[in-house]
């Protein structure tokens, strides 16, 4: 599914494309710099014990220069006037970081054993996963988790809950009429959701987020709660806002449980 197909199917949401490319043009203005890519060797032991590598201090990656570059991008697209909306001002700052870092990313994803982490948090930034993804066919599909946040996608086990981990006897699967490859996967342990779609890998899976709005009203009745962060329902308690603050910080309990595992 690509940007244009994503617009052609889904017409009411051509505002927030258009809205989406001048922020893009934007981005794009204010060139933010990715930082130098780590020392992979001073990562591993903080990597093999769950801390993720914009929180570790072996990388010690300092986002400052990408945070003027997002104040340039924000008072670019609102033209002067000030900022209307928390949750618009978190997804300028998320665009914009996941534009600069995506280098570091892509890097990342070239060094990482996939088998090593396989937490339910982002390697890159610690998050909890936005979206879930069904990729290959069986026996050898995978079950990927895509952050809302800095656009990463890794592995996880296909039979735990992303959130309180708990095994496959506590998990369910909800299917929509008429929605082909989506679902939504909840566990009745902790009411935590996740809506997932089948693919072969190479989706934008996080487009099929925005065109889903509906399945998330239908779990919200069902009493299943979205934990993840998303850029159209943000929590007002900057506390739990995940990942991307100054100087690499990171949702404290991720770090804590993370370096307590060591």
């Amino acid at each position: 599914m690509t940007l244009d197909d994503w617009i052609h199917g889904h017409a009411f949401l051509r505002p927030l494309a258009r809205l989406h490319a001048r922020v893009g043009e934007a981005i794009t203005a204010a060139a933010p710099a990715c930082p130098p890519l780590p020392d992979w060797d001073a990562y591993d032991a903080d990597f093999a014990s769950g801390v993720p590598l914009l929180a570790s201090p072996a990388t010690a990656i300092d986002t400052t220069a990408i945070d003027r570059a997002i104040e340039r991008v924000m008072a670019a697209v609102q033209d002067g006037d000030p900022p209307v909306d928390e949750g618009f001002v978190h997804a300028i700052g998320w665009l914009t970081r996941a534009a600069a870092l995506a280098p570091l990313r892509q890097a990342f994803d070239l060094w990482r054993d996939e088998d090593q982490w396989l937490r339910p948090h982002c390697p890159t930034c610690g998050s909890q996963p936005a979206m879930a993804q069904l990729a290959g066919v069986d026996p050898g599909r995978q079950r990927l988790l895509s952050c809302g946040c800095c656009r990463t996608r890794w592995r996880f086990r296909r039979t735990t809950c992303p959130f309180c981990e708990t095994q496959s006897h506590r998990l369910a699967s909800l299917g929509i009429e008429g929605e082909g490859g989506l679902r939504i996967d909840y566990c009745e342990s902790c009411r935590g959701y996740l809506k997932t779609y089948s693919g072969q890998g190479d989706e934008s899976v996080l487009l099929a987020d925005w065109t889903s709005l509906h399945l998330d009203l239908a779990a919200g009745a069902r009493g299943w709660r979205r934990t993840a962060a998303s850029l159209y329902r943000l929590p007002s308690d900057p506390d739990s806002t995940p990942a991307y603050r100054s100087g690499s910080e990171m949702a404290e309990g991720s770090v804590q449980a993370a370096r307590a595992d060591r």
